[in-house]
């Protein structure tokens, strides 16, 4: 290590900064498109450096070199999931600096990186270190707590035997992790092009066409939003005049196949948007609150629950969600994984809208489910981004979303639109439903091979070298 020049650059520190340096305290106001990195606990996965970017500028990160990491050093989450989660910080990374929560540890001469590494991802160190956690929600560990922690070493060699098992091991089974992906990935092609297909009239026969073959009259998308609009004047309850909403502005869109029609969201549904509930008047039960940390692609999620009391219920019935209701996270709302948008389940009602949250109530229920469908297109998807605003917080206004043109078939066509598109995610769902499962499965093989590998005992600390 003493040979490393950037390290003979560094300038003299105290042995505990140099061993055990804290993370800079950075706001999202310090980051920038590019420059230096910054380790986060999100880069911190299970002995693996997960490459999610963030930079500061080089003027910001010449005032942190105390907070600087290089090639090799092993970085430890001292909060959040699994603390001590640590990885080693990979050769190309270039300059880069830890931030709060994430400690730099330089291994002395006596221990290997490597092996360090995969000793703090060990599960009996886990199940240690399980038991003097502390912090409620978020398990933490302070810099004492981790500087105690047990460490087995054995003599050098034995240690370099132990790695290369290890990394043998984790070659093959990542190797299968890597074909688990390369399936995911695909089956999730395979859902954008069938939803895709389905709102371009490419999956079944157009209504036209069977009404040709059967010599039939069927209603065109022309009169089905004719009716639908006749039926949102009627139905109208809001607090103001009647506006008609903007129709599609079919320029530059692509030609439909006959007997479709352009449409607009605002045509075919009503939006209406969360409530800014206060916080202080939670309770620890009563109805739900649906806040955008309770939405997944495809699912609600109350794992992280609000409740609203049901004596102050009577003002906000109109924010109930209904069963088979959409619902689209505006604030955040593209996630690596896909659109926080879902339909409501029986067991997810009743539950409150919250601000920053949107609901489409399509004004012919029968069209909710292929509704469903063009929310969940690549196209849609495509819009939003287009139309996100702010750069702290990024979210999408109501207007973003009620002029995106839909696709608008025959209802008839539709209903049998919405069944073979049913009918092929299944098979889909059950496909990732396999490979998620196997996927667990290689990470509980990856924690068995650490568990075989050590067996970690209360007798020495770990320490640092120069």
């Amino acid at each position: 290590m003493a040979g490393h020049p950037a390290r003979r650059n560094r300038g003299r520190r105290t042995k505990r900064d140099h061993r055990w340096p804290f993370g800079s305290k950075l706001k999202s106001d310090h980051y920038t498109e590019a420059g230096p990195r910054v380790i986060r606990l999100k880069n911190i996965g299970d002995t693996e450096f997960v490459d999610a970017k963030a930079h500061i500028s080089e003027a910001h990160f010449s005032t942190l070199q105390k907070h600087r990491v290089f090639p090799g050093d092993i970085v430890i989450a001292a909060l959040g999931e699994n603390p001590p989660r640590s990885c080693l910080v990979p050769e190309h990374l270039g300059p880069a600096i830890v931030k709060a929560d994430c400690i730099r540890f330089k291994a002395g001469p006596r221990i290997l990186p490597k092996f360090l590494n995969y000793v703090l991802n060990a599960p009996d160190l886990r199940r240690y270190a399980k038991g003097i956690v502390h912090g409620v929600g978020r398990p933490r560990l302070n810099l004492g707590e981790i500087k105690a922690l047990p460490i087995p070493v054995p003599p050098l060699p034995d240690q370099r035997r132990i790695v290369a098992e290890i990394e043998k091991q984790f070659t093959r089974l990542d190797a299968g992790i890597a074909a688990l992906r390369r399936t995911q990935a695909n089956l999730k092609r395979y859902r954008a092009a069938v939803l895709k297909a389905a709102c371009e009239g490419r999956l079944v026969p157009t209504e036209a066409e069977l009404a040709r073959k059967d010599r039939q009259k069927f209603e065109s998308g022309d009169a089905l939003l004719a009716r639908v609009l006749s039926d949102r004047r009627q139905s109208w309850q809001g607090r103001h005049k009647y506006k008609e909403p903007a129709v599609a502005d079919s320029t530059n869109l692509q030609r439909l196949p006959e007997g479709w029609v352009w449409a607009t969201v605002e045509q075919l549904a009503f939006l209406d948007l969360g409530f800014a509930f206060k916080s202080a008047e939670f309770e620890a039960s009563g109805i739900r609150l649906l806040r955008g940390e309770n939405l997944e692609p495809g699912r609600f999620r109350w794992a992280d629950t609000r409740y609203w009391p049901r004596s102050k219920l009577e003002e906000f019935k109109n924010l109930l969600i209904r069963e088979g209701e959409i619902v689209l996270a505006m604030d955040r709302p593209l996630i690596s994984s896909g659109l926080k948008i879902a339909r409501a389940r029986a067991d997810d009602v009743p539950c409150l809208l919250v601000q920053r949250m949107a609901r489409f109530r399509p004004v012919v229920e029968k069209m909710t489910s292929f509704l469903f469908c063009a929310l969940n297109t690549d196209r849609f998807i495509k819009h939003l981004v287009g139309g996100q605003q702010g750069t702290q917080l990024p979210h999408i206004s109501g207007d973003g979303i009620q002029s995106f043109p839909i696709a608008l078939p025959p209802l008839a066509e539709q209903t049998r639109i919405v069944a073979e598109v049913e009918r092929r995610l299944s098979v889909v769902d059950e496909l990732e439903t396999v490979v998620n499962a196997n996927l667990q499965r290689a990470t509980r093989l990856r924690q068995s091979i650490l568990s075989q590998s050590f067996r970690i005992e209360p007798k020495m600390p770990l320490q640092g070298g120069a």
